[in-house]
């Protein structure tokens, strides 16, 4: 007798813990969680296994290298570039509830590179790494303001961030024509003081023309500068150096569109069309002939698949972002 009663407690047991279970998933119905307390009721450690492996496999098809930064004969110092892989663990936490015919959302996470830019000391930057796929416009400023605006507005109608280079005796005339190139959103960087020959001065006076131009970008505009182009792309040894010990980097020019010497637009456009590469650093100034070819040049080069991009963003490792589907 005590053992039949031991039996129908547990069954009763069973029975109450049934329908305390039952209650919770009519509840959680209610709530709108039935997704997630179908994958909970039907969950099935086989078929979690297999969708991990099936990740996983996919995964590892999917991995792309990262590329170390380096030294080059002839571009001095090359940035390196992410990789790109999945990420398994956050790519099943979001596939696991999903039907087991869903087709897998992939969730990346970038790889740095073992060797970065930073490892491999002072030296002179005229190119971003080949295999990212972004260029950047440099625009020097010494003189002139007449063609500012106008490209600042091609700028803003093609949607495009460049880096202005300003000499300091420029910005310190023309700090409201400055402020107005930073509201629109772009790169503001050191171009020395009054347009030496760097290689030409002795190391205080080198030292001192990068010093008070970073001076003013930091009182006038606020901005925390990376970045050191050398006036007429003249420079020495020295020049890095004293431009590394205030925290900046050497940087030139892949491309240069001359347009000092006042080129017709359409020769301008032709030469950024035929010769820019992926990692270009373009060098330009506020002329009459960059002015006219700007828009064309932008188009062109977004015709060869390229991003254009800041300085600071064309020389990072970060990868351009990528559409899913066409990895």
């Amino acid at each position: 007798m005590a053992l039949v009663m031991g039996i129908m407690m547990c069954g009763l047991l069973l029975t109450v813990q049934l329908n305390e279970d039952v209650a919770d998933y009519v509840w959680a119905l209610k709530q709108g969680e039935s997704r997630e307390v179908m994958a909970g009721w039907n969950s099935d450690p086989k078929s979690k296994d297999s969708l991990l492996e099936r990740i996983e496999a996919e995964a590892a098809k999917r991995r792309i290298a990262p590329v170390d930064a380096r030294l080059d004969r002839i571009w001095k110092a090359i940035p390196g570039y992410n990789g790109l892989e999945v990420d398994v663990e956050r790519t099943y936490q979001l596939m696991k509830a999903s039907p087991p015919d869903a087709q897998i959302r992939y969730i990346y996470k970038e790889i740095p590179p073992r060797v970065q830019l930073s490892d491999l000391g002072v030296h002179p930057i005229y190119r971003g790494n080949p295999d990212k796929p972004m260029v950047a416009l440099m625009i020097n400023v010494a003189w002139g303001n007449e063609y500012l605006e106008p490209m600042l507005n091609i700028l803003d109608k093609e949607n495009v961030k460049a880096t202005f280079f300003l000499d300091g005796s420029w910005l310190k005339k023309n700090a409201d024509a400055a402020r107005n190139i930073q509201a629109h959103g772009h790169e503001m960087s050191n171009h020395a003081y009054s347009h030496p020959d760097m290689s030409k001065l002795d190391r205080q006076a080198a030292y001192n023309q990068i010093a008070k131009t970073e001076k003013l970008l930091q009182s006038t505009l606020q901005v925390t500068n990376r970045w050191f182009a050398p006036p007429s792309g003249d420079y020495n040894g020295m020049t890095v150096k004293v431009a590394a010990e205030q925290g900046l980097r050497t940087v030139l020019w892949t491309l240069d569109t001359v347009d000092w010497q006042h080129p017709p637009a359409w020769a301008v456009i032709n030469k950024i069309k035929n010769r820019v590469t992926a990692g270009s650093l373009i060098l330009m100034h506020p002329t009459d002939s960059s002015s006219q070819a700007l828009e064309g040049m932008i188009r062109a080069i977004k015709q060869k698949g390229l991003s254009l991009g800041t300085v600071s963003d064309t020389l990072s490792s970060d990868r351009v972002p990528l559409v899913e589907a066409g990895l």
